[in-house]
């Protein structure tokens, strides 16, 4: 089981820099760039409702579930 965070594609989206997130939403930029490259095990809700608000986006655009058997789009 995978579940893939979406930050980068976001942001990409949005065309904001992940300064501009960190900032937006109060955390370092060691912890997002540890959640944007899949490295995080956990999340806390208030960290997901921050990035949701900064990006105007819903989780599921966020995080994603994918079996292990699954091929990446």
């Amino acid at each position: 089981m995978a579940t893939i965070v979406n930050v980068d594609v976001m942001l990409a989206r949005r065309k904001m820099s992940v300064t501009e997130l960190a900032e937006r939403v109060g955390i370092t930029m060691a912890n997002l760039s540890i959640l944007k490259n899949g490295k995080a095990r956990a999340i806390r809700f208030s960290t997901l409702e921050g990035i949701c608000r900064a990006l105007d986006c819903q989780p599921g655009d966020i995080l994603e579930y994918r079996a292990d058997d699954s091929p990446r789009r």
